[in-house]
């Protein structure tokens, strides 16, 4: 299964604007609009750098900085959840509350679907994951063929770590 990690950067004039790498936010530059970073976008990407380390414990500590910071941070909350279920199952619970945040925050974080509905496996909660790949193959069919090939053969690619881009 291969994730995207959502980035998100900040514009001086206005609230955070969020995106998956390799789509928006780019000037007729091509570089991004970003005069500065609010303290909760600061503390997110240095969660994903951590994140990309596997240093779920430290890139859980930056993920939960940026939720307090900013309770709105869908990505923030679904990237919390990923750290919480890669430290075993005694999480599962908090990360599908996190899941589930980001989810009511941006229903159509396609990311976050796909995350939980890998939970939801590890759960044993086949159904609900298959629930989850309804709705992901509507928002994004490239990660739901991902999430498909989980449910099918229980084997999660570990390329998370390669595929995001920070902008600063």
């Amino acid at each position: 299964m291969r994730y995207t990690i959502a980035i998100c950067v900040v514009a001086a004039w206005t609230a955070s604007s969020c995106f998956a790498s390799g789509s928006g936010g780019a000037g007729s530059s091509g570089q991004p609009v970003v005069k500065t970073e609010s303290p909760a976008v600061t503390a997110y990407n240095a969660g994903v750098r951590l994140m990309k380390a596997k240093q779920f414990a430290r890139a859980q500590a930056n993920f939960e900085q940026a939720v307090k910071l900013d309770p709105g941070f869908a990505e923030a909350h679904n990237n919390l959840a990923f750290c919480l279920r890669k430290q075993g199952s005694q999480n599962f619970q908090k990360s599908l509350e996190h899941y589930n945040k980001a989810i009511a925050l941006k229903p159509g974080l396609a990311q976050a679907y796909e995350y939980r509905g890998v939970l939801y496996l590890e759960m044993g909660r086949k159904a609900d994951a298959e629930k989850d790949l309804t709705t992901l193959k509507k928002l994004d069919p490239h990660l739901a063929g991902d999430l498909e090939a989980y449910i099918k053969t229980g084997k999660e690619d570990e390329d998370l770590y390669g595929e995001s881009k920070e902008w600063h």
